[in-house]
């Protein structure tokens, strides 16, 4: 059985998801659950894009050891040069160096000729394989690409020193019988195709993503890259969780696998989901939350007598459980540390007590403890603390539908000082967020607001995700609580303390 490499790029590609802003300790904490999940290779980012970028790249590739760590980088030297420095102590550094060479790109972006793009090609593989020991090259926008100039400059490319050649469908465009005839006329027309990997990088604007992967397997490509829930630029990627479970569950046909860790899947979906503020769909594939229900009479009949007669993933195979009631407000701290082990989530041990007293607290309001609630609290003590430089003390908001929506607000600020205000609203949200914007001593302009639960329940956890202008930088946050109008208060200061501890840290 073939065994199939998987790229995830949820941290480069995904991140590229409008309103989608991570900082450096949530893609760590990313990264961390990747390489649980046993992916291959993590694109961690586009080092020369920025200082920022730059080191996440670097803390990542230091840190991981079970996979290896890559960054995306142009096809130009200073480029190169900074994606060294980010991963030259990785456990296996390597480069994902890209030009684009379809004609479209060539005449309007590149502004090259076709000699102009392969020598522009060879000359930085072979500048780059004097750092790299891998070298994976794609030539962006493969799929409108004459197929005979393809081939020619992947010939020149592999001759040059590239190990991984990746044909990514950059816009969507491709069909699957199409795409794996591109893979086809490559292995048929490039001579020394046998001497590297080939790689299938798919968006999902038709919503072909995963079928075109798929036909990429089936005509001998041996890496697929994608993030996780499909999350990428305009339509997205070909979601890495459902490529992988259809190779497994469909050994039988493509008589290929992964080494992921399908377990880990579940909890790597919601972790992405939780920090990029993407909502998962109910009705998504492998693990949105309607994939294992059932409320036909005819399906809950079939599945009482026979799980297989309607359901061809098992839930457990994912990492899904039927049961998840685990810790209350009598739990010990020995058991809140055993479970959080157990849910993956990596906590420093001088950080262990604080958020048992935060999950105390919690505890004593709510009748039930889920895992969910737990990774929830975790998350959200755990990656904000370094940015808190606005801090929510209290809130006090006054609301009846025949009176004017009233909001004070009381702060904790930069310098430990105490900021109060109060202001109104034509309802309580905006009165609230009137209210903070004159605290943080700037101009916010809100894009959007998102609420949802956190389980199920009265008592349930509210989770907020905003998106808004500060100072004319767009920022995103989110902010948990039981109660709706607090989480909505810290998501609000959450995105403020972005733009404020970024400009800090790239000063």
């Amino acid at each position: 059985m073939r065994r199939i490499k998987i790229f995830d790029t949820t941290l480069r590609d995904g991140e590229q998801s409008a309103g989608v802003n991570l900082n450096q300790t949530e893609k760590l904490e990313i990264a961390r659950q990747l390489e649980k999940l046993q992916v291959d290779i993590i694109e961690a980012g586009f080092p020369a894009a920025s200082k920022g970028d730059f080191t996440s790249v670097q803390q990542i590739a230091n840190t991981i050891k079970d996979c290896s760590v890559t960054g995306l980088a142009r096809a130009v030297t200073s480029d190169i040069d900074a994606a060294w420095e980010a991963l030259k102590n990785g456990v296996e550094p390597r480069l994902h160096v890209f030009i684009a060479t379809s004609p479209i790109h060539r005449q309007y972006k590149l502004k090259l000729s076709q000699d102009e793009v392969v020598e522009r090609a060879v000359r930085m593989v072979k500048y780059a394989a004097q750092k790299f020991p891998i070298i994976q090259w794609s030539a962006e926008d493969a799929c409108r690409t004459e197929l005979p100039f393809l081939a020619r400059i992947i010939e020149e490319v592999i001759q040059a020193g590239a190990n991984v050649i990746n044909i990514p469908d950059t816009v969507g465009y491709i069909t699957p019988k199409e795409y794996g005839e591109i893979f086809q006329y490559l292995h048929n027309n490039v001579p020394s195709i046998h001497k590297v990997s080939l790689s299938a990088h798919c968006h999902d604007d038709l919503g072909m993503a995963i079928a075109n992967s798929l036909a990429a397997v089936e005509n001998g490509a041996t890496q697929i890259e994608g993030t996780i829930n499909g999350i990428g630029e305009r339509a997205g990627n070909a979601a890495l969780e459902e490529l992988a479970v259809a190779l497994h569950i469909r050994k039988d046909f493509y008589d290929a696998d992964t080494r992921l860790q399908l377990k880990e899947i579940s909890r790597t979906s919601s972790l992405i989901s939780k920090l990029t503020g993407m909502v998962v769909p109910a009705n998504k594939a492998v693990v949105g939350r309607n994939a294992y229900a059932h409320e036909s009479g005819i399906h809950q009949d079939g599945v009482l007598k026979e799980k297989s007669t309607y359901e061809i993933i098992s839930p457990e195979l994912v990492g899904f459980q039927s049961n998840t009631l685990v810790l209350g407000k009598h739990s010990g701290r020995h058991a809140f540390r055993n479970r959080l082990d157990e849910l993956g989530l990596s906590v420093a041990d001088e950080d262990v007590t604080q958020l048992f007293t935060v999950f105390k607290e919690l505890a004593d309001r709510k009748k039930e403890m889920t895992d969910e609630d737990l990774a929830a609290i975790v998350l959200e003590q755990k990656l904000s603390k370094d940015e808190r430089f606005y801090e929510l003390l209290a809130i006090q908001v006054q609301y009846g539908t025949n009176q004017i929506p009233t909001a004070t607000v009381t702060l904790s600020g930069n310098h430990n000082e105490i900021i109060q205000e109060a202001c109104t609203g034509s309802g309580s949200i905006e009165a609230l967020y009137n209210t903070l914007e004159k605290c943080v001593n700037g101009s916010v302009h809100l894009l959007d607001y998102r609420i949802q639960s956190v389980g199920a329940g009265r008592d349930a956890l509210a989770q907020v995700f905003v998106k808004l202008k500060f100072n004319g930088e767009e920022t995103s946050g989110r902010g948990l609580a039981q109660d709706v109008l607090e989480a909505s208060a810290n998501a609000y200061l959450n995105a403020v303390n972005r733009v404020i501890y970024m400009a800090a840290v790239t000063v």
